[in-house]
C-alpha cells in the first residue's frame, strides 16, 4: 500500500497467499487443514494477511485487465472495442461456457472466502492490539461487500455464507436470495464505518477508510432503492470533509505522476505500480490506450511535414516518441460514435475535451480515444506495466446518487444543489439546473452521469438499475462489426452462473433452474 505493500513483505505474503486462496470456489484447499489458531500472532501479520486481500482485486479477472469492466462498461451506450473481438460479451452472444464470466465469480468468492477467515481469525484475537483489529476487521468487513455487491450485480441470487464452512458443506451451497445478501452486507458496512480511520497516509494510501464504507452502503441502498437510505449515506460522506471535487475535471484523472497518483476526490481506489516481477501493475490501460497500428487517420498515405517526407505513421510516430510517448496500447475500448461527437454533449461542457480525443499533436485519428484513461508516457506507463490507479469510487459520483435519492424522495427542489455542485466545474459559464419536474431531473440525471462517469465502470449497471438498458442498446449507434441490439434480451441483465460452477454444484440450479433465463 500504497495498496504496493512494502516489499520487504513481499515473498512473505507470497507464501501466505498461497495458504489463503483457492484455485477455484468450489475446489478444497490447504485452508480446510489448518486451524486458525496458526495464524496472528501480531499485528504485522494479521496487516500481511489483509494485504493480501488487497492483492486479489489486483487480479485480471477483477480490476486489473477487463474482468469486472467486461460486464459493466461493455454492451452499453458508451463504449465498444475498435475492431471485431470481445463479441461474445458487448454483442450478448453470452451463454452458459461463454462470457459466463467465471474468472471473475472465482475471483470474487477468494475474497469472499479470505476475508470470511481472517475475520473469524481475527474477532477475540487476544494477540492483536485494538487498534488492529478494528482496523483490519473493518477492512475486511468492506472487502468482503465489495466482492457481494459485484456478485449480486452480476448474477443476482448467489451462494452466500459469512461464517467459515467445512469445504464439503461449501461445496453444496445453493443460491441465496439477492435482498438477504444485501441486508447483511449493509449491516456489516456500517460496523466497517464504525471501526474504519477517516484519512490514511503515506503507504497506507489506497486502504479502505469509513467514507468507502459510506459509499459502497450508499451503492447497495440506491441499488435496492431505498432512496432515504441512500441519501443519508451520501450526506454522511459529503459532510465529512474528508473528500472534496478537484476544480478541474482534467485533474480527477491525471496519474502521469507515479508518486502522486491520489488526490482529494477520490474515495476507494485499487492501486496499481508498475511491477516488473508481479501482478502489482495494471493493463487495464492498454485497453484505452491508441494501436499506432491503427493510427493516425491515412497512416500508410505520404505526407511532408516541416520539409520531412514520408509515410503519416512514421512522422506521426516520430513527434510522439520525441515527446516520449508512444501508442502501443490494444485500442480494444473506444468511444462509440455518438458520445464521440461533441454535438451530443451539451454546449460549453469543458468535460468534452477531458474525455474524448479525436486528434492529436494536430493529426486526426481513426478513432476517438478516452483521455481521461490513457496515458502515453514510455517512461513512466510501459505497455503491459502501468501504474495507474483504478478509480473505484469518487466524489462526484457520490454527489449525483445524493441528487438522484433526493429527486425520488421529494422531487428535484432540494436535489438541485448536489447535481449543480457537479456542473459547477464543467461549464464555464455555469449552467446549472433548475425549473424541472422529478420526471424531467430524472431523465436528465441519465445523460449528467453518462457525462461526469463515462468509462468508470458505472454505465451499465445504471441502465439496468433504471431499467432502460434494452431501449438504450438498442437505440444507440454501434459500428459495423456489433450489433448487440439484435441480440439482447431482458434476461441479459444478468449473467448465467458460470458453466464450470453448475458442473461441481448442481445445487446452483434448485432455486431457478432456467440460470436467470439462459435455459
Amino acid at each position: 500500500m500504497k495498496t504496493k505493500i512494502a516489499n520487504k513483505f513481499l515473498m512473505l505474503l507470497v507464501g501466505f497467499l498461497a495458504l489463503s486462496s483457492c484455485e477455484e470456489f468450489l475446489e478444497e484447499d490447504l485452508r480446510d487443514e489448518i486451524t486458525p489458531d496458526a495464524f496472528f500472532t501480531n499485528d504485522k501479520e494479521a496487516e500481511l494477511a489483509v494485504n493480501g486481500v488487497y492483492r486479489l482485486l489486483h487480479d485480471n479477472n477483477v480490476y486489473r485487465q477487463r474482468g469486472l469492466d467486461n460486464y459493466y462498461t461493455s454492451g452499453s451506450d458508451i463504449q465498444a472495442a475498435n475492431r471485431d473481438v470481445n463479441g461474445s460479451i458487448h454483442n450478448y452472444l453470452i451463454q452458459e461456457g461463454t462470457a459466463d464470466g467465471n474468472g471473475t465469480w472465482i475471483q470474487l468468492y477468494r475474497v469472499v472466502n479470505n476475508t470470511t477467515e481472517f475475520i473469524s481469525n481475527i474477532e477475540g484475537n487476544e494477540s492483536l492490539s485494538e487498534d488492529a483489529k478494528n482496523s483490519r476487521l473493518g477492512e475486511l468487513l468492506f472487502l468482503r461487500a465489495l466482492a457481494y455487491f459485484h456478485l449480486t450485480n452480476l448474477w443476482g441470487d448467489v451462494p452466500f455464507y459469512t461464517e467459515q464452512l467445512p469445504v464439503l458443506e461449501r461445496s453444496v451451497l445453493g443460491r441465496t436470495p439477492k435482498e438477504e445478501i444485501r441486508s447483511a452486507m449493509k449491516e456489516d458496512l456500517a460496523t466497517a464505518f464504525d471501526l474504519l480511520p477517516s484519512t490514511y497516509s503515506g503507504n497506507d494510501l489506497g486502504r479502505a477508510s469509513k467514507w468507502a464504507a459510506a459509499t459502497l452502503k450508499a451503492k447497495y441502498h440506491l441499488f435496492d432503492q431505498e432512496w432515504a437510505l441512500a441519501k443519508a449515506e451520501c450526506d454522511v460522506v459529503i459532510d465529512g470533509g474528508a473528500h472534496r471535487l478537484l476544480d478541474n475535471y482534467s485533474d480527477v484523472f491525471d496519474q502521469s505522476d507515479p508518486s502522486n497518483q491520489y488526490n482529494d476526490e477520490y474515495i476507494f481506489v485499487v492501486d496499481f505500480e508498475a511491477d516488473y516481477d508481479g501482478n502489482l501493475s495494471t493493463t487495464r490501460t492498454d485497453d484505452y490506450n491508441p494501436r499506432i497500428r491503427d493510427e493516425p487517420a491515412g497512416r500508410n498515405n505520404d505526407t511532408i511535414v516541416n520539409g520531412v517526407s514520408g509515410k503519416k505513421v512514421d512522422i506521426f510516430q516520430g513527434l510522439l516518441r520525441a515527446q516520449g510517448e508512444d501508442m502501443t496500447g490494444y485500442g480494444w475500448s473506444v468511444p462509440l460514435p455518438e458520445f464521440a461527437m461533441r454535438e451530443n454533449w451539451q454546449e460549453g461542457d469543458l468535460r468534452y475535451d477531458a474525455t474524448i480525443v479525436t486528434e492529436y499533436l494536430g493529426w486526426k485519428l481513426s478513432f476517438p480515444y478516452f483521455r481521461k484513461n490513457w496515458n502515453l508516457d514510455q517512461e513512466n506507463s510501459l505497455r503491459g506495466n502501468h501504474p495507474e490507479n483504478y478509480i473505484v469510487f469518487r466524489l462526484a459520483d457520490v454527489y449525483l446518487m445524493a441528487a438522484e435519492a433526493e429527486n425520488e424522495l421529494n422531487g428535484p427542489g432540494a436535489a438541485y444543489f448536489y447535481v449543480n455542485k457537479v456542473r459547477e466545474r464543467a461549464f464555464e459559464p455555469d449552467q446549472p439546473w433548475s425549473g424541472m419536474s422529478k420526471e424531467e431531473f430524472r431523465e436528465a440525471l441519465y445523460d449528467e452521469r453518462k457525462f461526469e462517469l463515462s468509462a468508470e465502470g458505472h454505465r451499465r449497471m445504471d441502465l439496468i438499475r433504471w431499467g432502460i438498458l434494452l431501449e438504450t442498446v438498442q437505440s444507440v449507434q454501434h459500428r459495423p462489426w456489433n450489433n448487440p441490439g439484435a441480440n439482447i434480451q431482458p434476461y441479459h441483465v444478468l449473467l448465467p452462473v458460470p458453466q464450470n460452477q453448475l458442473e461441481l454444484n448442481p445445487n446452483l440450479l434448485e432455486s431457478d433452474p432456467t440460470n436467470n433465463g439462459y435455459r
